[in-house]
């Protein structure tokens, strides 16, 4: 049990020293950081194999609130993602922050917020979780407003609004479920048993606030302004923390709610199920609809990811077994897919500097490598086979399909809808990149290979890599998942 807290206080001690620490060069401190990340990457998997027994208590703060850790079968997807990408996404750190400054802050909280990441993925009950979920805000605030100039210091501060209003939320709606219902510890089935006398339907408008209150880390409207505006940070931010840790932690913490604390029994078929799936259905169509008109390459792929975000969250309220196998898988898939088409944004900027979709006209030839690798994820994104974006859409489709409610007719509607919008704004930056002639500015780079190095290539490799793995081994994957649904991991 003990491994728990070796492996939350290898990232906290890191992130801590680190500016505490001297490096005679850029290379030595980045040995240490990869070090340190890869060091809590190799205790989460270990973690994830053993699956040890029981929990570690951190904190009894009163008989009802504790801090609690323990790893569960949901535990296991979320934890194994960012155990994955993380080492990844640092490496590719290193050689983008070459271009910044301040690089000893910036992989301070860089690290320090592997811990939160991986404190909200074992948090063994409610309370916890909503500590960890703090902790990620403080952590990753200084990321977004790092550059800080003018437009960073105002996405940092409405980062931040939009972080505490949405705890503010979450913490009423938690408030009156522990006191008249739930109890804080995480089970599947859900712990609700109900204060006699009790009009339910105070309890399923706690659970509304509770839900819409996580929801605003993974950007649901009409929370969801902060994302767009945050892809002002440097790239590693935008990749890892606002396209996998932090949106992938508001989606955790919303199944957690409907899986493992309120339940689905008194909750599917009611307006409180109705109200969160219409928001998260809402949300699916108008994140591409937006993308779709936007042509800042990386606001473009943050409306991207409020949409997809949602198609978590909406698997999440579809409130059924299919569901939440739909949930797990697209927050898989879209953690794989996303992340890279963010690192290939990103290469863009720091080789050519452009940002605009317009801007890439001809830049297939000139970064062949980006660009196949922002090719595959942009196909995998729309949804066709054989790639892990098939397997999550097609997982959620049949789980919607499944209800047999006019609900789900809503959100097969949405889902239709959205894959559509995707197809237009993902493949309408490839047919610019290869299709159409270079711009008059840029025609000096005919000829050239402006593709990035190693660091920034390796980690575009393997997650595309595990793009396509996952698709081609999508029975396993859904049997696995499947298998924590049902309570039997």
């Amino acid at each position: 049990m003990h491994l728990i807290a070796v492996t939350l206080l290898v990232p906290l001690a890191g992130g801590l020293l680190l500016p505490l620490l001297r490096f005679r060069s850029r290379r030595l401190r980045s040995v240490y950081v990869e070090l340190v990340t890869l060091a809590t990457s190799v205790l989460a998997a270990i973690l994830c194999f053993a699956r040890p027994q029981g929990e570690l208590r951190l904190l009894q703060l009163t008989d009802t609130f504790a801090l609690t850790l323990r790893v569960d079968g949901l535990s296991l997807v979320f934890t194994g993602l960012i155990a994955f990408l993380w080492p990844l996404a640092t490496l590719y750190a290193f050689a983008y922050m070459a271009h910044e400054n301040r690089e000893n802050a910036f992989f301070a909280y860089y690290t320090l917020s592997y811990t939160a990441t991986l404190g909200i993925s074992m948090a063994a009950n409610l309370f916890t979780l909503y500590v960890f979920y703090e902790c990620l805000t403080l952590a990753t605030l200084p990321l977004v407003s790092h550059k800080r100039d003018v437009k960073s210091i105002h996405a940092g501060r409405q980062y931040l609004v939009y972080s505490l209003s949405g705890a503010a939320l979450a913490f009423a709606g938690m408030m009156v479920l522990v006191r008249h219902g739930a109890g804080t510890d995480f089970m599947l089935g859900g712990g609700l048993e109900r204060t006699a006398g009790l009009d339910d339907s105070l309890l399923r408008a706690a659970f509304v606030i509770a839900f819409i209150g996580f929801s605003v880390k993974a950007a649901m409207f009409p929370l969801y302004a902060w994302l767009p505006a945050a892809s002002v940070a440097p790239t590693p931010v935008t990749a890892l923390l606002h396209a996998v840790a932090v949106v992938n932690a508001g989606a955790y913490a919303c199944m957690r709610l409907v899986y493992y604390s309120c339940g689905t029994d008194w909750l599917f078929g009611t307006w409180a199920q109705a109200v969160v799936l219409c928001l998260a259905a809402f949300t699916v169509v108008f994140g591409s609809a937006m993308a779709v008109r936007e042509q800042h390459f990386k606001r473009r792929l943050a409306y991207s990811t409020v949409s997809n975000l949602s198609y978590i969250m909406l698997g999440t309220a579809l409130m059924t077994p299919a569901g939440m196998i739909g949930a797990m898988t697209h927050m898989i898939s879209h953690g794989l897919m996303k992340i890279t088409l963010f690192y290939c944004a990103g290469a863009v900027l720091v080789q050519t500097r452009q940002e605009y979709v317009q801007d890439l006209r001809g830049m297939g030839k000139v970064m062949p490598f980006t660009f196949g690798a922002f090719t595959l994820c942009a196909v995998a994104l729309v949804g066709v086979p054989p790639l892990s974006g098939f397997l999550s859409k097609w997982n959620l489709l049949t789980a919607a399909v499944g209800t047999g409610m006019t609900l789900g007719t809503v959100a097969v509607a949405a889902l239709i809808i959205s894959a559509i919008l995707t197809a237009i704004y993902m493949m309408s930056v490839v047919i610019t990149a290869y299709f159409m002639p270079l711009n008059n500015d840029m025609a000096s780079l005919a000829g050239e290979n402006r593709d990035p190095g190693w660091l920034m290539k390796l980690p575009m490799l393997l997650i595309c890599c595990a793009v396509v793995l996952m698709g081609l081994n999508g029975a396993a994957v859904t049997e696995w998942l499947s298998k924590i649904a049902a309570g039997l991991i």
